[in-house]
């Protein structure tokens, strides 16, 4: 393809961005372009997809950290996951953290310019008692200055009211793949449970943090699929993470997504959801790579920092000094 095709490719991206911002609605014929655009001139995409996170977040990107609170035992198969009970693997295992060091981690992470704290727990959800422990803990942690999350599971209304009361302002559940392949991807529970938990705890009031996986087999179809699915529920953030193959998981030696079908995947996300805070989270540099510091320019407006559930990632002083490189800055929660 020579020169003149790229540079129109380009444009066409363009044009849709600068249609998105004054207030229009692409023709989906677009989102299905991008989808199935070839990941190898991945680069087209990055302008329009840069010109929409500049208008809607500017330069400045959110941070996130997570503490794994409770590890491993999880009833669930989900195919990807370490934590499973169905798979062999040497993720850690340990019960509920007490609420002492629950406040203590959130505390030191409230320390440094990370705009939101999460604490995230294994299995299907979490029962009453370790909810109130959950929800007591993350009362106090907000005291600290700082915004916070749950990703606790299925869980009931009553326990998502418990969260909201305690000062929660948002709740984190992934719908992980697209409807149709879900039941590819797990069987002990279905795809609905997953939408019909974030549309009680949006009915509630809750910012909803929804996304999903990628490089577990899933078509372009089915990312756009996912993305499609997540923008009609009207979810306020979106986390995208890439396959890390687990060994003792069944998706052991799946071949992970270039780097580039990485950066389609997130310029997507920008043009299908262009006003939603759209965050990297695990496999950023094992996928990226080389090109992980231009998620922001695919469009991204955040970054998990610091360790993932069951694998360590980058240090949030890393994740600063990038940032700072690129021109960027860290969001201030306080304004």
């Amino acid at each position: 393809m020579g020169t003149n095709a790229l540079k129109r490719d380009q444009q066409i991206f363009i044009n849709a961005a600068n249609a998105i911002i004054n207030g229009g609605l692409p023709d989906t014929k677009i989102y299905e372009t991008i989808a199935h655009f070839p990941a190898h001139q991945a680069f087209d995409l990055l302008p329009g997809a840069n010109l929409l996170r500049e208008h809607f977040w500017g330069n400045r990107i959110h941070l996130c950290t997570i503490c794994n609170a409770k590890s491993g035992r999880c009833s669930e198969d989900c195919r990807f996951c370490a934590q499973s009970s169905h798979h062999r693997t040497d993720a850690p295992t340990y019960p509920l953290m007490a609420e002492e060091t629950l406040v203590s981690t959130g505390g030191q992470v409230a320390k440094e310019p990370v705009d939101r704290f999460s604490i995230v727990t294994t299995g299907r959800g979490l029962g009453t008692e370790e909810v109130r422990q959950v929800a007591a803990s993350l009362k106090k942690i907000t005291q600290f200055g700082i915004h916070t999350c749950a990703s606790l599971g299925i869980i009931s209304d009553g326990a998502l009211e418990a969260l909201k009361n305690a000062g929660v302002g948002r709740y984190h559940h992934n719908l992980e793949t697209a409807r149709s392949y879900f039941t590819s991807t797990c069987t002990t529970h279905a795809f609905q449970d997953r939408v019909e938990t974030i549309r009680r705890a949006k009915a509630l009031g809750l910012s909803i943090c929804a996304g999903g996986v990628f490089g577990i087999g899933e078509t372009d179809d089915q990312v756009l699929e996912l993305a499609l699915e997540l923008k009609a529920l009207d979810v306020d953030a979106v986390p995208l993470n890439f396959l890390v193959p687990i060994a003792g998981t069944p998706l052991e030696r799946t071949t992970q997504r270039s780097p580039l079908e990485c950066l389609k995947i997130i310029a997507l996300f920008r043009y299908v959801m262009p006003e939603k805070e759209i965050i990297i989270c695990g496999g950023r540099e094992a996928n990226l790579k080389q090109l992980h510091p231009l998620v922001f320019y695919a469009g991204a407006s955040g970054i998990m920092t610091g360790n993932y559930l069951t694998a360590t990632g980058r240090s949030i002083d890393s994740d600063l000094d990038l940032i700072s490189q690129l021109g960027l800055e860290a969001r201030n929660r306080r304004t």
